[in-house]
């Protein structure tokens, strides 16, 4: 499965509302990202709540990394488009 670079957007962007939620029901305030998994282990009452925590956590990191991935593809392809209409 492919998916577009706005695709991959939208994506990234419903795992961090979700994400988000889960910080704010839980009041999880890691003092650094290598605390966060910590911390939640701590703060995270409901184990369901828990293991979506670390889903979103791998999802999020999949969809930033192929977004990341999807933007350097379209830069350089605009590059080479911009290189022939130069010569």
């Amino acid at each position: 499965m492919t998916l577009s670079y706005s695709d991959t957007r939208k994506k990234l962007d419903q795992v961090t509302a979700e994400m988000l939620g889960l910080i704010r029901k839980y009041d999880l305030d890691a003092a650094s990202p290598f605390d966060v998994i910590e911390v939640a282990r701590a703060k995270i009452t409901d184990q369901n709540d828990y293991i979506r925590f670390l889903e979103l956590s791998l999802e999020g990191r999949i969809y930033g990394e192929y977004g990341d991935a999807l933007q350097k593809q379209i830069d350089e392809e605009a590059k080479v488009q911009a290189a022939k209409t130069v010569n």
